[in-house]
């Protein structure tokens, strides 16, 4: 979603709160606590999940490993949700030709750091950059180069633009904030 007038442009990023990660999340809870299920089960020898019989597995060495494998799984599980419910990754970017101002903002990990605040003055503000890479992974991302700070990324990484679209998206920029535009 933008927000656009003649003085200000405001894009809000989407951060973890996607529907890919709550179904991977999701899936890796419940795989790993079907194996945690398991691994206890095989223990206790006492059938927890009622698809098999416990006898099937026995504890040394299948059970442990499975017991190992849904503990690791919850471990990881627990992280996606954190980020899911933390939200990692949303902001805006802000662009003001009023008042000469481009402000980016994240969230983080919770701590000291978790508000992630940058502020630019325009006339820092170099080119737009769009970095193209084809391939299996293919990846298309638009950056904004800062006068003796480098390029600083305005889209997601794992954010899937067409060619058309990131283009559109980098001259409508562009074009707002009166710089060139340049293509790795």
């Amino acid at each position: 979603m933008n927000l656009r007038s003649e003085y200000i442009w405001i894009d809000f990023i989407a951060g973890s709160r996607k529907t890919s990660n709550f179904c991977w999340a999701l899936i890796l809870f419940l795989g790993s606590l079907g194996f945690l299920l398991v691994g206890i089960s095989s223990y206790f020898d006492n059938n927890l999940i009622s698809l098999f019989s416990s006898q099937q597995i026995n504890f040394f060495p299948q059970g442990i490993v499975m017991s190992f494998y849904g503990i690791a799984g919850l471990f990881i599980s627990s992280y996606l949700w954190c980020t899911i419910v933390w939200n990692l990754g949303s902001g805006y970017d802000r662009f003001d030709r009023k008042e000469r101002i481009v402000d980016i903002f994240r969230w983080g990990f919770p701590g000291k750091r978790r508000r992630v605040f940058l502020r630019f003055f325009m006339k820092d503000i170099q080119s737009i950059r769009i970095e193209v890479k084809e391939g299996i992974s293919t990846r298309r991302v638009l950056y904004m180069e800062i006068r003796g700070l480098g390029a600083i990324p305005l889209t997601r990484t794992d954010e899937n633009l067409t060619p058309r679209e990131i283009e559109q998206k980098a001259g409508e920029l562009a074009y707002f904030l009166r710089v060139p535009i340049e293509e790795k």
